[in-house]
């Protein structure tokens, strides 16, 4: 995602949402700007949500071919209870709707927590005003424009594996994780900014990465090389509605440059930046 405030980032997310700030680095491509991840106490893959922030960057807007809503599991009725006394008493109004809960950060990016319907293990961070029955669990799914959702059920279903359930719906399921993925027709042009979503990822076990590669290229898709991100490697390609989709390896993970214990506490960065590091911890806003 994309934020135009590191610091309210971190406020809403950690302090506010109770995830821990698992990373604190900068984007490989443009290393001035932050890329800030969040998670559970371990970093697990499906747990992971991350922000790219460029300073007073303006409000941006969904459209087609752009995701416009992210769907996270908590335990039940009593949990949405607690979040939305959380949210409003924190100023951030949320709306009950069919059993689940949707409100807006800071910055307009749209979430909805939902109780957890795949028996998904949980994933969840420690946090002192946020008890652990209540926690949020994890990545439950994500909801996209698209100007002919129809259009996406081939490479969905019969590349990448997911099963269609109904109208535009998906569910991904691995060995231990199921998640959504649904489609709602628009076609408005959006615009890219604070609040909305650069790329969602996939995980992938770190031996069938290549595969997937081949499997995406040979289905006509424009797929980039492996690259290497440090704490796993990656591969893109964006899909014929525009989605820019990664996937990402397990290896060697969030704590391959810190302790466990002490995740996301100092500034790392990539060793291609590693030189910049005094111009960084100057110019960077302090978190």
């Amino acid at each position: 995602m994309i934020t135009g405030d590191a610091a309210a980032n971190v406020a809403f997310y950690r302090e506010l949402l109770g995830l821990r700030l698992i990373k604190k680095t900068v984007n490989f491509d443009q290393p001035e700007a932050y890329h800030l991840y969040f998670g559970d106490d371990g970093g697990s893959p499906g747990s992971v949500l991350t922000w790219f922030e460029f300073p007073g960057a303006p409000r941006g807007a969904p459209g087609a071919g752009m995701i416009h809503r992210l769907e996270l599991g908590v335990g039940g009725p009593a949990a949405l209870e607690f979040w939305k006394h959380r949210l409003d008493r924190l100023g951030h109004r949320a709306a009950e709707a069919d059993g689940r809960l949707r409100f807006a950060d800071y910055d307009g990016l749209e979430f909805e927590l939902a109780g957890d319907t795949h028996g998904n293990p949980p994933l969840t961070a420690s946090h002192p005003d946020v008890p652990s029955d209540f926690a949020i669990q994890g990545v439950q799914g994500a909801r996209a424009y698209a100007a002919d959702p129809d259009s996406a059920r081939p490479l969905l279903t019969e590349v990448l594996g997911f099963d269609h359930k109904r109208d535009h719906e998906y569910v991904l399921g691995g060995d231990d994780r199921h998640v959504h993925w649904a489609y709602d027709q628009s076609s408005e042009r959006g615009r890219e900014g604070a609040g909305t979503v650069h790329h969602i990822a996939w995980h992938s076990r770190d031996e069938d990465q290549v595969g997937w590669q081949q499997r995406v290229r040979e289905a006509g898709q424009h797929v980039t090389e492996v690259r290497d991100r440090e704490y796993f490697k990656a591969i893109y390609f964006r899909t014929p509605q525009g989605i820019l989709f990664e996937i990402a390896t397990t290896s060697p993970g969030f704590a391959v440059d810190e302790d466990p214990e002490h995740l996301g506490e100092q500034l790392r960065l990539p060793r291609r930046h590693e030189h910049l590091r005094d111009h960084l911890e100057r110019t960077l806003a302090p978190l």
